[in-house]
Formats: C-alpha cells, structure tokens, sequence
C-alpha cells in the first residue's frame, strides 16, 4: 500500500491535502491531536472521492507520543511504506515578544519545528532503504518574512525552511525530495479573524487564497514528475511576498 502522512489533517489546509492525496492514489494516515470529529469528516471526505485513509491520532509536540503511535504502525505495516510525508500540524500563539511567556514560546517551537524533526526522522528510514519518498513541509509566509507578533511562529517556521534545504542535500542521492510550501493568506480556521476585505489591497491577486489551491500545489510536488525538484521553498501567496 503507498502510503501518505498528513499531519494536521483533521482540518482548513491538512483536510484539502489529504482529499487531493486521497483523490491521486495515495492511502492517506490522517493525523490529528484531538479533534475526533473533524479528522473523521476528514476521512469521510476522502471516502465520497473514492479514497481510502484511516485516523492516526497523535500529538506532534510530544516525542513520545510521536514513538508511541507513529512508530508502532510502522511497525504493524512492514509491507506498507510512507512514501509521501505532509509535515503540515502547526500552531500560532501570537505576542509581541516583550510579553511573550515561556509556554508562548516553548508550545510554538514544538508544535511546529520539532515535530519536524521527530515525525521526519521516524518516516525517513524506509524511504532511504527504499531509495524514493517526498518530504513537504508547510511552513509560512511569516517564516519568510517575518511579522510582528509572531517573533515564535516565524522563528519556528524559519527553522523548518533552514532544515528542509539542508535534509535536501542529505537525501537527495537516495531518490528522496524535501520542499516546503510557504502560504500566505489562505481562508481557514487560522486566518478567520482576518479581515479579507482590509487585507486584500496589499495582495496583487486582490484576495485571500484557498486551501484547495495549497493541495494541488503540494499534490505536484508529491508527484513522480517533482523529482528534480528538491531543497525549495515555493510560495502561494497571491504575489505578496516572494
């Protein structure tokens, strides 16, 4: 079976990615941290599309767990390789840094660069000894740039883009890419108290992007046809920022 992990799939830009993976052949391992109900909407989206998919409830910021849940199914599945790993699970806790708590700063760079490094690290074995996978993690306009208030978020999500250009030069002779995907405002859960209406001037294509539009993005790069591709990170922001 080949299979896909999405992390952060229960929901906005995860869910898209998991319905389009499901849609291209993939066996979608939906991961999510607590929401039971929307991960299983999830999955049933992948099923009306004609996939297949089944739950994997883990907490990206907890290595442990990580092993726990992670580790055993691939254990379980010998016959059965990620091939495709979405390192999409994140969190903002937004502060300008003067007041920024330590929790603030600790729960941030968890959820978002070292789950990187715990769930990679576990997916990759497999891929080097089977000489093929796609890496593809969903970083951030802010880690590009940078914005206030998100000294944490963007710190976090610089660092996922450093390690993704230097696992690129790593794995690259074993047949194995690393990009990142960096959107800017996307309509979801993150963004809703954003409003489109004041936000839009400053991007060229004069609107927020979608989710879908992220998923076939990702969906390319996940592709056989990518794998020249490797150690980028490609924007999908409207022309905002580049």
């Amino acid at each position: 079976m080949k299979c896909a992990l999405v992390t952060g799939g229960s929901r906005g830009i995860g869910r898209a990615i998991c319905i389009k993976l499901g849609t291209i052949g993939y066996h979608v391992l939906i991961n999510f941290r607590s929401n039971l109900e929307e991960a299983e909407k999830t999955l049933d989206a992948i099923h009306q599309h004609r996939g297949t998919g089944e739950l994997l409830p883990f907490d990206v910021g907890n290595k442990e767990d990580i092993q726990d849940t992670l580790g055993l199914w691939i254990e379980a599945h010998k016959g059965d390789s990620i091939e495709l790993l979405v390192n999409n699970a994140g969190i903002k806790d937004d502060v300008l840094m003067m007041w920024m708590k330590d929790e603030q700063w600790e729960n941030v760079m968890r959820t978002n660069l070292d789950s990187f490094f715990y769930v990679t690290r576990l997916v990759l074995n497999d891929m080097l000894l089977k000489r093929y996978g796609r890496i593809i993690n969903v970083v951030s306009l802010s880690g590009l740039k940078g914005l206030p208030g998100q000294t944490n978020y963007s710190a976090a999500k610089g660092g996922v883009i450093a390690a993704t250009k230097a696992l690129a030069q790593e794995v690259g002779r074993r047949g194995i890419t690393v990009n990142a995907v960096a959107p800017g405002f996307i309509k979801t859960d993150m963004t809703e108290n954003i409003s489109e209406k004041d936000m839009k001037a400053l991007i060229p294509v004069n609107r927020f992007g979608t989710s879908e539009e992220v998923a076939h993005l990702v969906s390319f790069l996940a592709s056989p046809e990518s794998g020249y591709i490797t150690g980028e990170v490609i924007s999908i922001n409207g022309g905002m920022y580049s």
